[in-house]
């Protein structure tokens, strides 16, 4: 671990995975599936990648009162998270998710959020002795806006640097923004955000500089098998994917955001920390599930040592 602290403030699910020749149309049933059950959630999968990739992590999340709960918190235990102020809530399950996944790794997902939405501003308040000490904190979007709206607020008074992912896509405040040290969306959410199209490479860096002009210190756009744009008042550039067999994209993103993190907390140049990250989500990727995906630090260096 590089003893900077990481805070990863978001959701946790408990994935249900069905893996088909191809994915079903509406309506249709398809069968000859591979069931797996695994643990993910965006905020749970960006706080074990980080953790993986060597950051200190302390993770703040809600769970419900159920057989699941005890099981999660062994898991984020066994990647060494801090889980002082991981909550649970009474009235609701922990969340779920239902995957549907192909044999080219593409999937679609259907999200029950159950304590996820109980996350509340009163929980996060009740670990601000970790907000105040950590070095950058990570978001997404599957806890409540309200909780996420007061985190940001928290680290504008206390000049904390916010890693931001735009996941999944959905309206949110425009503002939150000027309190961003780094926006990470994909072509969708990039869209989502400037209502351009972000299709050609002109198209891209349009957006990414819009994107920039609205506050955040770095915007770093994924495209997928592509690779990735970043955008920077020193940097604007295409960083090129890594090659490999496509087996899972589940929290793919979510990877390359939780290794980003730790590679911009280390010090690394941005082009630099894109590429740690762009490796440890090719790796993901070559692999079945969300947590289970997330390679550990020493596979990341050497796969970049292998790949260039």
């Amino acid at each position: 671990m590089n003893g900077k602290n990481i805070l990863v403030v978001g959701s946790t699910n408990v994935d249900f995975l069905i893996r088909s020749e191809r994915l079903p149309a509406f309506g249709e049933t398809v069968t000859g599936g591979t069931f797996l059950q695994n643990f993910g959630g965006k905020g749970a999968n960006q706080a074990v990648g980080a953790a993986r990739a060597g950051g200190n992590v302390t993770f703040v999340t809600c769970l419900g009162e159920d057989l699941y709960a005890g099981e999660l918190l062994r898991s984020f235990a066994d990647d060494g998270i801090h889980t002082e102020f991981v909550f649970r809530d009474h009235s609701a399950a922990t969340g779920s998710a239902l995957i549907l996944l192909d044999q080219q790794g593409n999937n679609c997902i259907s999200v029950a959020p159950g304590a996820n939405f109980k996350l509340a501003p009163v929980h996060i308040n009740r670990a601000l002795a970790a907000l105040t000490g950590a070095e950058m904190i990570i978001m997404q979007m599957e806890i409540p806006f309200e909780t996420t709206t007061h985190v940001f607020q928290l680290a504008r008074q206390y000049g904390k640097k916010v890693l931001f992912n735009l996941a999944p896509a959905r309206p949110f405040d425009l503002s939150v923004l000027r309190q961003t040290y780094a926006f990470v969306v994909n072509e969708v959410e990039a869209s989502m955000v400037t209502g351009m199209k972000v299709e050609t490479d002109d198209e891209i860096r349009n957006t990414a500089g819009r994107m920039l002009e609205m506050g955040p210190a770095i915007v770093v756009i994924t495209l997928g098998a592509r690779g990735s744009y970043l955008a920077s008042p020193e940097y604007s550039q295409f960083m090129p994917a890594y090659k490999v067999n496509v087996i899972d994209t589940t929290a793919a993103g979510d990877v390359y955001c939780g290794s980003l993190a730790v590679a911009l907390v280390e010090g690394k140049p941005l082009p630099d920390a894109v590429r740690f990250a762009g490796a440890a989500s090719a790796i993901s990727v070559t692999r079945l599930g969300a947590q289970s995906s997330a390679p550990q630090r020493a596979e990341i260096e050497k796969f970049m040592e292998l790949n260039g």
